[in-house]
């Protein structure tokens, strides 16, 4: 599996990942996709940094067009006071719909919730993605 995190939304790329283009990270899943489409492909979301519901799910949109296979969706935790400031707290519900809109753009496997990592249960996902036979490109 490639995993290749694409961590916020286009509008606060520049802010929350300096020197990171949206595009290219798109890109780069895109074209794994392209040169060994029997491995699939893994990408994570931070969400409370400020972004709008409807970029969330465009963003999970542009992913599954790059044919990415199984995404994690997260709480930003501001690590220090030299990191970006948390805006917004999603709550459980919140990730429970982002996780069914995801499940229903066609990915293969969601996590979602405040505690979620890229590599969060990396071992379940690969598994579950697995289990559903599903080739998701």
């Amino acid at each position: 599996m490639l995993n290749h995190n694409i961590e916020t939304v286009p509008r606060l790329y520049r802010i929350a990942r300096p020197g990171g283009r949206y595009a290219r990270a798109l890109d780069v899943l895109r074209r794994s996709r392209e040169i060994a489409p029997s491995i699939p492909t893994k990408s994570g979301l931070m969400v409370g940094l400020g972004e709008e519901w409807d970029e969330v799910v465009a963003t999970l949109r542009d992913l599954r067009d790059a044919g990415v296979s199984i995404v994690t969706i997260g709480q930003y935790l501001r690590p220090s006071l030299a990191n970006l400031p948390m805006v917004r707290y999603y709550t459980p519900d919140e990730f429970a719909e982002l996780k069914r809109i995801g499940l229903e753009l066609g990915f293969g496997h969601v996590e979602s919730g405040p505690l979620v990592r890229s590599s969060y249960h990396a071992h379940e996902q690969t598994e579950s993605y697995e289990s559903g036979n599903r080739v998701i490109g």
